[in-house]
């Protein structure tokens, strides 16, 4: 599939590159730009680093799904992704991604793809790749009903507000003020906002609108996909910990990260990420999450397993007689 138009019908304000003053989006200029190195060898570099000096793992992913679009041909479309982090990411140094052709068939082709760094993998994914398929075997879940980004505060407007509150616990304003001094490449509008002034237990589902900074354009439907890839890692583990915000967490990585893409979209458009956590239980916990269009259609399926570690309780001393 050569172009994404007509897929989740947005707002005529959103539709065409008036939306971001012209702007294309770094996503599309710097993120997701890889530099051939040699047949299926790519080297790509790093934009945002979070505030664990670890890389985002969703550049990782983004990254990678291009490295293997580059190794199919232009009338096949993605439509799975799974992915192991097997070490932590330098964010000193490139990344260098090796694309294997392990498979190519009529129907169906897949691409293995490796991350190295420091002549080790740091990630290792698998992406299909199908040829477009038409079948009258369709259904879906149903959209949530909230409401449309519009009526909501974009999250640094949210953090603004919540840094003003003198109530605010120190150790959340602190934690805000670094998420507001970073230059992250996506837009978010928190449907169900955290409780930053209370250490109570909630349950373990967020949802937010989300879309790329600045346009993307008519561009390949996969381009939209790799940057659909980096979105869906923003924030999606941290779903788990809704319930359990009076532990201290002293470390947290993903583990693996699978996609399934079922219907064409604009990333630069506003999607509802659903994310919620089913588990979390020996250090770990999982999430799955659902990206859906303005319009209803389920355009992704995500689901994630990461470390959750937080630090011990002390035991109460005890009395000394």
């Amino acid at each position: 599939m050569a172009s994404s138009s007509g897929a989740g019908k947005a707002p005529e304000s959103e539709q065409g590159p008036e939306r971001a003053g012209n702007l294309r989006s770094v996503l599309l200029t710097s993120v997701l730009q890889l530099e051939p190195l040699d047949v299926d060898l790519f080297r790509g570099r790093h934009y945002w680093v979070p505030v664990t000096q670890r890389l985002f793992g969703g550049q990782i992913v983004g990254q990678a799904l291009v490295a293997a679009a580059k190794a199919v041909t232009d009338n096949l479309e993605v439509h799975s992704l799974h992915c192991y982090f097997v070490r932590a990411g330098d964010p000193s140094v490139p990344v260098l991604y090796q694309v294997e052709r392990t498979h190519t068939g009529r129907s169906f082709s897949v691409r293995s793809v490796k991350a190295i760094q420091h002549g080790k993998p740091i990630f290792i994914c698998q992406a299909s790749f199908q040829r477009r398929q038409p079948s009258p075997v369709q259904h879906q879940f149903q959209m949530p009903a909230v409401p449309p980004p519009e009526e909501l505060l974009t999250q640094e407007q949210l953090i603004q507000k919540y840094l003003r509150d003198p109530n605010l616990l120190e150790r959340y304003r602190k934690g805000l003020q670094r998420m507001l001094a970073q230059e992250v490449p996506i837009e978010m509008k928190p449907v169900n906002p955290p409780d930053f002034f209370h250490q109570n237990s909630q349950e373990p589902k967020q949802l937010f609108w989300v879309r790329a900074k600045g346009y993307l354009g008519e561009c390949d439907m996969k381009l939209h996909c790799c940057v659909a890839a980096y979105i869906s890692d923003y924030a999606f583990l941290r779903t788990a910990l809704l319930p359990h915000q009076h532990h201290k967490v002293t470390f947290m990585v993903s583990l693996d990260h699978t996609m399934w893409f079922h219907a064409p979209f604009r990333a630069d458009q506003w999607m509802l990420y659903e994310c919620e956590s089913p588990w979390a239980g020996g250090s770990r916990g999982l999430v799955q999450g659902r990206l859906w269009c303005r319009d209803g259609v389920l355009a992704v399926t995500c689901a994630q397993e990461g470390v959750i570690r937080v630090q011990e309780e002390q035991l109460a001393s005890s009395s000394k007689l």
